[in-house]
C-alpha cells in the first residue's frame, strides 16, 4: 500500500514590520486590552470570530464553534510558519494574511500574545489590523 499525500493549497501574504520598534503588550493588562478590542472587532459584519492566546491564557470566540479545531490548527500552522520564516530569513514578522476560497485569516503577534481573526474574503483586513496596531 502506498502512502497518501495531503496537498494544501493556500495563498499567504506576509507583512514585515521593518520599523525598529515592535509593539508589545505585557502582562494580563495587555491581554485584557486585546480581548476588549477583539470583542468590538467581532461585531463587524463579515468577521467570523477570533482566537487570542499567550503562554498562560486563551480566548476563543467563533460564530461557528464547529470549526474550532480547523481554525485552531490554521492559527497554529500560520504562527509556526511566521516564526520559522522570521528565523530563516532574519525577519521580524508580526502580521500575516492567509486567504482561502471563502475565508481570510489575519494573524498578529504582539509580544507573547498571538491572535487570529477570521473573516469573509470581502472584509478589509487592513482596517481591522489598524484597529489593533494603530
Amino acid at each position: 500500500m502506498g502512502r497518501k499525500k495531503l496537498a494544501r493549497s493556500t495563498t499567504a501574504t506576509v507583512m514585515v514590520d521593518d520599523s525598529s520598534v515592535t509593539p508589545t503588550l505585557e502582562g494580563n493588562q495587555g491581554f485584557s486590552e486585546l480581548h476588549a478590542s477583539l470583542a468590538k472587532i467581532g461585531k463587524i459584519p463579515g468577521v467570523k470570530g477570533y482566537i487570542l492566546k499567550n503562554l498562560t491564557s486563551a480566548v476563543i470566540d467563533l460564530k461557528n464553534p464547529a470549526k474550532l479545531v480547523e481554525y485552531a490548527l490554521l492559527t497554529s500552522e500560520v504562527a509556526d510558519a511566521c516564526d520559522e520564516s522570521s528565523i530563516l530569513f532574519d525577519l521580524n514578522i508580526t502580521r500575516a494574511v492567509v486567504t482561502g476560497k471563502k475565508l481570510k485569516m489575519l494573524g498578529i503577534i504582539l509580544g507573547e500574545n498571538k491572535l487570529a481573526i477570521f473573516m469573509e474574503k470581502t472584509v478589509n483586513h487592513t482596517d481591522i489590523s489598524d484597529r489593533i496596531l494603530p
